[in-house]
């Protein structure tokens, strides 16, 4: 415990400094802005702010992309609750009873109820990371070449098994993505691969201007066409104080939806949203009263935003401590700690017990800032709103193309972002998911290092796998999804044949 309560104060001693506080703040100011923004979530925002983070240190440089990934959770709320437009995924079942408060004159509250329960799960979460992750990282410090290639195996088995456009379209990007992330030279014999004779490529493709391309650029070319802004059905938010009965309502929700989420959070591919409607479901379910869900049942707002919060906190613990990302803004996560020199694993408490603790530190620094500044300037995020799309996108594709430019200062990485963004944009017309894109391109390359480094090991006996406890759990939990989400690929194509 003494070892803990000091760990938790040097974590505050680093959050709490000028530079870092400025980092946190500005970190959830930018989230909650970009979460009421419809189609300019964190993804896009973080892969923007990528090459700027080169030149801060690490700590801040986390702390800062830390904030914008849960500040938005909190801000996608506000929208859903006035506008019933979720400004994020994970805020889309909160429209189902937020906006119905709204309607019924009851917005103050369901506003007040979103950010208490936010502020209650993310602060529960983060209590979780610094429980948790050290438990976890003497865990996985037992892991060897051969756990580590199984887990990324069941992680990309697992995360295409629920990925947009169904199992079979969410390993093809996987595959792909694992096929860019290869490209350089060979981790053992240092040939260069798909380099196609160009210099700059020897290196690999840069992870910062991928992203950027696959997210901000491909998010420009899918709604260049629209100039819609949303209409704001309420103007009146009424008090910012629930009622006695909405209190007593409301907590046991919270309390369900903090614990569903946190878990869910852990779990690779689960994401925000799942957790969020899963909670939502959950308190449908045990209800007494199932029909008041879907017209103001305050139950129905203070689950999902704890879930989506607490989960929001939760996903960092297998990033850190595994270096296993379970969402596309976790990869693009562990490729800014990588580009800072961090490597996550099970020694990134004992290597860099500044950078770990800091983050846990400005986590509750965080959550607090967001209750301050989501409720008295709701005013202003929902003029956020009246900002033409063309404008917004014309800034962050000028954004996008001078951050790319100054990492490498060479004309072929405004060509790789122009390619990346139309790669993106096919691969959302063929409804293929780009998470799993970004996922194979993240942990491609450590698969196959693991992977390889097993056999060596192991004199190039494949039995590795097998005969290790850990290594064959992963194997065989990924093959059991594997052949169940094949099974029902082919009965449903079968289904549809006979049809």
């Amino acid at each position: 415990m003494p070892d803990f309560v000091s760990s938790i104060a040097l974590g505050l001693q680093v959050a709490a400094s000028i530079d870092n506080l400025f980092y946190c703040l500005l970190g959830v100011t930018l989230g909650t802005a970009i979460g009421v923004l419809p189609g300019v979530g964190p993804i896009i925002t973080i892969s923007l702010l990528l090459p700027l983070t080169f030149g801060l240190p690490p700590e801040g440089s986390v702390i800062l992309l830390a904030g914008i990934y849960y500040g938005a959770a909190y801000g996608g709320s506000t929208t859903s609750i006035l506008l019933n437009l979720p400004g994020e995924a994970s805020s889309a079942v909160t429209c189902l009873d937020g906006y119905q408060m709204a309607r019924q004159g009851r917005a103050g509250s369901a506003l007040a109820i979103a950010a208490l329960g936010s502020f209650f799960a993310g602060t529960v979460g983060t209590l979780l990371i610094a429980l948790a992750a050290p438990a976890m990282a003497s865990v996985a410090a037992k892991f060897g070449s051969a756990e580590y290639a199984a887990l990324v195996f069941c992680a990309l088995i697992a995360t295409a098994s629920i990925a947009k456009g169904g199992f079979i379209k969410g390993i093809g990007s996987a595959v792909l993505g694992v096929l860019l992330g290869l490209a350089g030279a060979d981790v053992a014999s240092g040939v260069f691969r798909f380099t196609f004779g160009i210099a700059e490529l020897r290196d690999g493709i840069d992870f910062a201007v991928l992203a950027v391309g696959l997210f901000a650029v491909s998010e420009i070319i899918t709604t260049i066409g629209s100039t819609a802004t949303p209409e704001l059905v309420t103007s009146k938010v009424g008090r910012l104080w629930p009622s006695r009965e909405e209190f007593r309502l409301a907590w046991p929700a919270a309390l369900r939806g903090t614990a569903l989420g946190s878990f869910l959070g852990m779990l690779p591919g689960a994401g925000l949203a799942m957790s969020s409607f899963s909670a939502y479901m959950v308190e449908k379910s045990i209800s007494k009263q199932p029909g008041r869900f879907g017209s103001g049942a305050v139950e129905g707002v203070a689950a999902p935003e704890a879930a989506n919060n607490a989960a929001s906190q939760t996903a960092f613990i297998p990033t850190l401590m595994l270096g296993v990302p379970g969402s596309p803004v976790m990869a693009l996560f562990l490729g800014a700690l990588l580009i800072q020199g961090v490597n996550p694993g099970p020694s990134m408490i004992t290597n860099n017990p500044q950078l770990f603790w800091g983050l846990v530190g400005s986590m509750w620094i965080g959550n607090l800032m967001l209750v301050i500044l989501n409720l008295p300037l709701i005013g202003l995020w929902v003029k956020l709103l009246t900002v033409p799309y063309h404008w917004l996108y014309l800034f962050v594709l000028a954004f996008a193309c001078v951050g790319v430019y100054s990492i490498g200062f060479s004309s072929l990485q405004i060509l790789t972002l122009v390619i990346f963004g139309a790669v993106g944009y096919l691969l959302k017309r063929a409804d293929c998911s780009l998470a799993m894109f970004i996922l194979g391109f993240v942990l491609g390359p450590m698969f196959e290092e693991n992977f390889r480094r097993a056999l060596s090991l192991s004199r190039g006996d494949p039995m590795t796998f097998i005969n290790r406890p850990i290594s064959l759990t992963f194997v065989v939990l990924g093959i059991a999804i594997l052949l169940a989400a094949t099974t029902s690929f082919v009965r449903k194509g079968a289904q549809e044949a006979a049809d």
